[in-house]
This record gives structure tokens, sequence and C-alpha cells, in this order.
């Protein structure tokens, strides 16, 4: 494999000699597959000079400055620290770049700016150029793929499930199925995830493929548009060495397919480091090295730094460039020897048009059969042209897919379904038996009230804490994928408590009352949502949504009457979903019955009439509870979808 000699060839004097290596038992599989290759124009990315500043006040969650007792004209007050400082860089299809350095040196911050995902920061000076180009968002979504640390994919979809629904959504409408599946299987292969196709792709709850694969998955899912630039952040994080080092191979075939690929790793190991056409070291934000990974040990070795024999250089000066923070006179050390290596780096490659240092015989032009990429096969080549990229699927056909995903991932979570299939049929049985025993005759008008203010309130609240604990970043997807599962729950809780407390028998009724039920849950499924994007973290959402939901509840009147509430939690009741469903189920219950009191020996009959204007729930007609609970689910949906828009969320929840 040829590869796999290059990764075992000695470069410098830190490893030893070809003769004393072992050679590994764990050998690749044959590199046969480049045929996935970019057959794109070439693409040049350069970062010019580039310095950074970051407001650190504005790393801050609004809710923790709130805590802090800080006024919103304060939030973002504060010094600006800077991130990165006159930082170039220029790298081109057929290489692999990779970032190192130690923590908070401005990885991932780099890889952030050049894909336009940089928060609570800004560019003070310079550019970051695409093929000549000034960097934009829509560029960089046209020709650039960025995997994140973090895998964002649904954990009960299968390997080549997952594969397919993106390849729905990614390749062109003109594409048929067929093409698409073969696009699908292309990519398996060259990712070598053939023998875990079929595997769920699982995450820390459920049991998928490993942690090796599941990062393949990540890369796959970007591969699959064929991109020319492939950005990666810390793609061997929590991976074990074995598996990080085949990822990393894997990353070099597809750098050799014509891609250009940026990487960030913290501190590799010597055999990936190897494997890197070029390397940047950083250390707070300024550039320490840049050039060829093979020349890094030369040109720190001309500079007085010399990597002891035996030893990782990537490990040695990551080492060497790291700020010591344990006390005042190492942190200034560290930072003046760094500030050092910054500026002797800056004299050596300030003659170079593409700021790379290069060794004094590197002038030698090298062998044809070093430095061209290997052609593929003609039929083999994959290409997606200009015009087929404008013509990406839209509209309905996006919809449907993107539902359909979220229906199929949802669907095979029988645990979390059977959990709350149960749950809703406990407490259905449980109410429902306390209200049982009458015969036929109809439960007391006082034992019906509060019947139908206890079914309309215990249920929203086991709702809103499961919707707060599995919030995810989906907004349409996330209210209209699990409508399916709302309704089995409702069914499941709704239902056996009407028969069973003998409620109103009449078809409509019991109709109607469903639709209440339906609406108040969804009510309280749309609060806590709005909440878990507000304050994204289980602890603070979740609280704010019991207090919501217990101010709904305390309002909703049947606790204390309306007309004996002073004036805040009067205005209160007029947005509470609980007060709306209940008197809604009031209505449905008594109007146009009859109710038969014994008092003494006389029997008196009350029209339901009488019922609902004594409770003082006959202020609004039907048909304005309906409207106004959709009123509540859309304002609430509103909210969502701004808190989601406009505050900050976490990329995983932590949870």
């Amino acid at each position: 494999c040829p590869l796999f000699k290059k990764a075992i060839r000695p470069t410098c004097a830190c490893f030893p000699l070809q003769s004393d290596i072992v050679p590994d038992l764990f050998v690749p599989e044959e590199d046969n597959s480049l045929y996935f290759t970019y057959s794109g124009p070439a693409n040049v990315l350069e970062v010019k000079d580039l310095s950074y500043q970051v407001n650190l006040s504005a790393q801050i969650p609004w809710y923790e400055k709130l805590a802090e007792f800080k006024m919103p004209w304060e939030w973002n007050k504060g010094s600006e620290t800077a991130a990165m400082t006159n930082l170039n860089v220029r790298v081109s299809s057929g290489q692999m770049l990779a970032v190192i350095g130690n923590s908070g040196c401005g990885r991932t911050t780099l890889l952030d700016i050049i894909t336009c995902k940089d928060e609570g920061g800004k560019i003070k000076s310079g550019e970051i150029l695409i093929n000549g180009k000034l960097s934009t968002r829509n560029l960089v979504k046209k020709c650039v793929a960025h995997v994140r640390q973090n895998d964002q994919l649904l954990p009960h979809l299968t390997v080549r499930e997952t594969l397919s629904f993106v390849a729905k959504l990614r390749l062109p409408k003109s594409y048929s199925d067929e093409q698409r599946q073969k696009r699908v299987e292309d990519v398996i292969a060259e990712l070598r995830l053939r023998q875990c196709a079929n595997t769920k792709v699982g995450n820390e709850y459920t049991r998928g493929v490993s942690g090796g694969e599941r990062r393949r998955v990540s890369i796959a899912v970007q591969l699959l548009w064929n991109p020319g630039i492939l950005i990666l952040d810390e793609p061997t994080s929590g991976l074990d060495s074995f598996t990080a080092h085949n990822l990393v191979i894997t990353l070099s075939r597809l750098a050799r397919g014509n891609r250009l690929v940026l990487l960030s790793i913290h501190q590799p190991r010597s055999d990936i480091f190897q494997l890197f056409d070029l390397v940047l070291l950083l250390s707070s934000g300024a550039t320490i090295y840049s050039g060829t990974a093979k020349d890094m040990v030369q040109y720190f070795t001309s500079i007085g730094y010399p990597c002891p024999r035996y030893s990782n250089p990537a490990d040695f000066y990551v080492d060497l460039t790291s700020i010591d923070q344990r006390s005042r006179d190492q942190e200034m050390e560290c930072l003046e020897r760094t500030r050092s290596l910054a500026d002797i780096f800056q004299q050596k490659v300030k003659d170079f048009d593409d700021f790379l240092w290069k060794a004094q015989d590197e002038n030698k032009e090298r062998t044809s059969s070093e430095t061209r990429i290997p052609t593929p096969p003609k039929d083999k080549v994959i290409t997606i042209y200009k015009h087929e990229k404008d013509e990406l699927p839209k509209g309905i056909h996006q919809f449907s897919v993107l539902i359909s995903r979220h229906l199929s991932n949802d669907l095979r979570d029988l645990t979390t379904l059977l959990i709350h299939g149960i749950e809703a049929v406990l407490m259905a049985l449980l109410i429902g038996f306390l209200y049982y025993g009458q015969g036929g005759n109809p439960l007391s008008i006082q034992d019906t009230v509060a019947l139908l203010f206890m079914k309309g309130s215990l249920t929203p609240f086991a709702v809103v804490l499961d919707v707060v604990a599995k919030f995810v970043l989906h907004f349409v997807f996330q209210v209209i994928g699990e409508l399916p599962e709302h309704m089995a729950f409702v069914i499941f809780y709704s239902v056996p408590i009407y028969w069973l407390a003998n409620l109103n028998p009449l078809p409509e009724n019991f109709l109607m009352n469903f639709l209440l039920m339906w609406l108040v849950v969804y009510c309280s499924r749309t609060m806590a949502l709005w909440m878990s994007a507000t304050l994204p973290t289980l602890q603070m959402s979740s609280f704010l949504s019991n207090a919501i939901f217990t101010a709904c509840y305390l309002t909703g009147g049947f606790i204390i009457r309306l007309e004996n509430l002073w004036t805040v939690p009067y205005w209160i009741s007029f947005v509470s979903f609980m007060h709306w469903s209940f008197a809604g189920l009031v209505q449905v219950q008594f109007m146009g019955t009859t109710y038969k009191v014994q008092a003494q020996n006389f029997t008196l009959t009350i029209p339901g009439e009488s019922i609902v204007k004594s409770l003082t729930m006959d202020t609004y007609p039907l048909y304005a509870c309906y409207f106004t609970l959709t009123g509540i689910i859309a304002g609430f949906l509103l909210l969502y979808y701004l808190s989601l828009r406009f505050i900050k969320q976490k990329s995983s929840q932590d949870w």
C-alpha cells in the first residue's frame, strides 16, 4: 500500500531508521478506491493577514448575565481579546493541512471564521478568499463541507438509511433513485462502511456503530455531494489511536482525490503526523510554523530547537509553544517565547507568497510520480456540474423527506414509545377507576367539574418535562414530526378516562372533548419547546417551564374562581391554556344537558347552562376556546422560532 509506506517512511532524526521499524500487523486495506475523485476545478483557500478579536463578555449566556444583575445595555461591555494575529495560510486542492496547537490556541476559531460560523467576535483586518473570492455564507455553502466535532446524526437510522435520506436532499433533483442509491453505495465503499451499512448509527444511549465508524458517517454525509473543500474540527477526538490513524488515512486519500482537506487536531501521534502534507502550528492565535510536515523538524532545528531523537515532533513542539499558567512568571516566560518564535517565523517567510517555510533543497523538482494525483477510470468519476447544484430538491419534496426521516427515527425508538404509552394508560386507568363505580349513574356536578380540570392538567405537565428533556434543534420537523406520537399519547390518556368516568356519551361531545385535550396537551408541548430554546440548559428550562405551567394551573378557574383573582393573575388567565381548556371542557360536558340533584325529599332538575354560568365559564362561546388555544399554540411556536433564530444554542445538549 503506497500510503502505508509513506506513513512509515522516516523523515527526520526524531524517528528510528526504517530497519528498526517492526511491520504493522494492522495494515490498512489496499488503497484501490480512489475513484471517488472531485473532478471539478482546483480550489485554493487563502487567509491573508487575519486579525480577529473576541469579546469575552459576548460569550456569556444572557441568563448568566441576568443572574449577575447586569442590565441588558451592559451585557456586551468588556475588553476585547485578540484571538488571531496576522495569520496567513494558503492551501490548495490535493493537500491536507492540519492545524495543531495547545488548547486555546485558536484552532476551532480559525475553522469557524473560514466557514462563516464564528460568533462573539469580529475581523479587525485581513480577508479570507476561496478561489480568489471573498468568503461569504453563500459561497461556503456551495463549495465547503464542514464536519463539526460533535456528531449530529439520528441514532435510530442505519448508516445506509442516513446517507440515503441525505442523498435525497443534497443531490440534484434530476438524479433518479438508482443514481442516488449508487452514490450512497460509492460513498459507503470509499469510507470503508460496508460492514456496518445496515447497523444503527446509535449514540451514548443507543447501541450502534463504533466511534470511528460514526465519525466516518459524519464525513460521508458531507462527501455525498462531492465537495471540493472538506473542513473537519477535531475529527479524531474521542477515538483510540488505531481508529484515529485509519480515519486520517481516509482523509489523506480524499485529499489525493483532488480535494482540499483542512482539519484541526490537538496533538497527533507520529504516524498520523507524517500523513499531513502541510502543518500550521498555532499558539495564542499566532503562527509559530507553517509548512510541510516533513520539514518541520528541520525548521525548528535551524532556529535552535532540535527535536529529541525518538520523540514525536507534534508533541514536542506543541509542548514547546504551550502557555504554562501555573504561575504568573511562568506564563509571562511562555508568552515571551511564543512571541519570539512567531516573530522569527514571520521574518523567515516574509518573502514567500504562500507564507510556507521551505527547506534549502525544496527548489529541487520532485518526480511526477510523487506529485500528481492519481486519475481514476473515466466511467467512475463522480461529477456534479455547476448548473445541477442550483437544482437541488426544494419545497414539498424537501419537506416530505425531512418529515419521513424524522418519523423513521422516532418510530424506531421503541423503548421511548413504550414508556410513553404505558405512562398514558396508567394515568388514564388511575383517574378513570377513581371515578368508576357509579354504574349507569352520572357523576355528581362537583366530581365532574373536578375531573374535567384534573384531566386537562395532569398530562400537559408530564409532556412539559418530556419535551424539555429531549429538546432538539429542528423547528418544523420537531413540531410536525412528533404529531403521530402526540396523537397516540392523547388517545391512550383521554379515551379511557372519558368512558370509565361515564362522561357525556354523545359522539359529537366525545370528539369535541378529545380535540380540546389534543389542543391543551399540544400547548404544553410548544411552551416547553420555547423554554428549551430560550434557556438551553436542563435545569433552567425545566424550572421556568414548571413556573409557567403552575401559573396557568392556578389561573385555570378551578383552584380560585376567576372573579376572585386580583388584577395580575386575572390578566394572566387570558393566556392560560388551562383556563381555556377547562372552559371548553365544561361547556362540552354540561351544555344541553340536565342534572338531577337530590335535596332531602325533593329532586331538583338543574340545567347544564346554569352549571356553566355558576362556574363563570360562559363568558365566551365554545368556538372561542378552540380558536384561543390554537392562537396560543401559534404564539408559542413563534417564540420558539425566534429563540432558535436569535439565541445561541448549544451544538449538542450535554444533559
